[in-house]
């Protein structure tokens, strides 16, 4: 504007009669012009990171590549947070979160959408292990022979995984098979009774309300625990435990026979209750979890 030249008197107007029509003083106006082409120069607030975003993010690699040794794959920025912790380099949670969008290093996952008041209320976690389990079932297919049913039984209460088989068909036998792998690790042998005060989660699938499994769970002692219809948080230890099954194992491996599915399915649980992380145990593994609670029951 000061630039500008006057059609009248065929001068310039200045920048002093601007500033003077415009009420802004001239020493105003050169500040801002000095400030506008100085470069700006963002400086971290608080005290210096004691390892260099280079430095960490080489870390960060590592216990990626660790992870997927073990067979776990796309794990989020807290779990990656929790190793590092363990390994005795403590980070702030959200700088590691913005290291690894960054550098594409954060695992997809699907926006949620706003559903309105749920059904559900309150919490489906118990006060200690072998109070509730939760079981459900998936579908993945095998070249030679179809379609097999997973069916899964995790313990709400320390999150690990009692019981986890696969069979073509599924039927309400085959169901019961997860159940029976938890009884005899954590009961004993199978006996009218003997899991008296546990209460089993499932939802209105055909296997889990049929008469047969309703009499066997009924005959061990176990109270059958539907969840609401069209409410699938009521079962949602299992769910969440079948989609991390289906993220680190069904979704990344083909598999020829069901016997080879359920050999790897095996395989899985033991990996995944000796090495997984659960965010809820101030990420312990479930062994962890399930190992100090036993420690207290005998020290009582």
């Amino acid at each position: 504007m000061s630039r500008a030249c006057s059609v009248s008197a065929r001068r310039v107007y200045g920048k002093a009669r601007v500033c003077r029509l415009w009420g802004v003083a001239r020493s105003t106006h050169y500040a801002r012009q000095a400030a506008a082409e100085r470069p700006v120069q963002v400086q971290r607030r608080g005290r210096k990171p004691g390892l260099a975003d280079e430095a960490l993010l080489e870390k960060i690699r590592e216990v990626l590549s660790e992870a997927e040794a073990l067979g776990f794959r796309g794990e989020g920025y807290r779990k990656i947070w929790a190793r590092l912790r363990f390994r005795g380099i403590p980070v702030w949670k959200e700088r590691i979160r913005r290291l690894m969008r960054e550098h594409g290093l954060l695992a997809p996952h699907r926006m949620g959408s706003d559903r309105g008041p749920q059904t559900h209320e309150g919490t489906i976690i118990p006060e200690g292990p072998n109070r509730m389990w939760g079981t459900d079932a998936t579908q993945v297919p095998t070249r030679l022979e179809g379609m097999a049913t997973v069916f899964v039984a995790v313990d709400h209460f320390v999150g690990d995984v009692v019981g986890i088989h696969a069979a073509r068909p599924g039927t309400r036998f085959e169901a019961m098979e997860p159940i029976h792998q938890g009884i005899r690790d954590h009961y004993g042998p199978l006996a009218e009774g003997v899991a008296d005060g546990l209460v089993l989660r499932h939802d209105h699938g055909p296997q889990y309300m049929s008469h047969a499994f309703q009499e066997e769970i009924a005959f061990l002692g176990i109270e059958s625990s539907p969840s609401f219809v069209r409410a699938p948080e009521g079962n949602g230890v299992a769910e969440r435990f079948i989609r991390t099954l289906k993220e680190q194992l069904l979704w990344v491996r083909t598999f020829d026979t069901v016997e080879e599915l359920r050999q790897a399915l095996l395989e899985f649980k033991d990996r995944f209750n000796r090495h997984w992380l659960l965010q809820r145990h101030r990420y312990a593994t479930p062994a962890q979890v399930r190992s100090a609670y036993t420690s207290v029951a005998e020290a009582a």
